[in-house]
């Protein structure tokens, strides 16, 4: 659905924070943290409740799926493909699943700097709205990947998204 587009997505992606001259927003509508304007975190209408959420790398992309009554998120299978092939599969998910808005987790350095994989996530993310009409969060997603290790998952990348997605629907009001 289109309509879950927050409805100053535009002024969001204007006052994301800025790294080294690069804003954070990049196209999608990025995730704020929380603060006194939004005090519960991104600004999500209700009417979004199915949300599918990806962890991007060059070769594997991790894919999680889930929704905001109950705030928890399931792994999917990771897509182990590339360029026009990964977004062939994620198609198909989002043609089966149906979610209505996207997420993405976006990698920073400890110390919250950018990396070549930051701009390579968001640049993903842009395409995924592009392809597919839908309104796409970007969350922070530092030790996702660790963290998914520590908890033993055969699937990492799965893992990850799981752990993002779950981060991101903790995070709505």
């Amino acid at each position: 659905m289109k309509g879950c587009e927050p409805p100053h997505s535009a002024a969001l992606r204007a006052a994301a924070p800025q790294r080294d001259g690069a804003s954070l927003g990049g196209g999608p509508a990025a995730v704020p943290p929380p603060s006194d304007d939004h005090p519960g975190g991104p600004d999500v209408p209700a009417r979004c409740q199915m949300f599918m959420a990806f962890d991007y790398g060059l070769k594997r992309t991790g894919v999680a799926s889930g929704n905001r009554i109950t705030r928890t998120a399931t792994p999917q299978a990771t897509i182990a493909a590339e360029g026009d092939a990964r977004f062939a599969q994620i198609a198909a998910r989002l043609k089966e699943w149906q979610p209505d808005a996207l997420v993405v987790g976006v990698p920073f350095h400890p110390d919250g700097a950018p990396h070549e994989n930051t701009a390579r996530a968001q640049k993903f993310a842009r395409q995924l709205r592009g392809r597919h009409g839908l309104p796409v969060f970007e969350m922070d997603e530092r030790y996702s990947t660790t963290e998914a290790h520590s908890l033993g998952a055969k699937d990492a990348d799965a893992a990850s998204a799981c752990i993002i997605l779950e981060q991101f629907l903790r995070s709505l009001p």
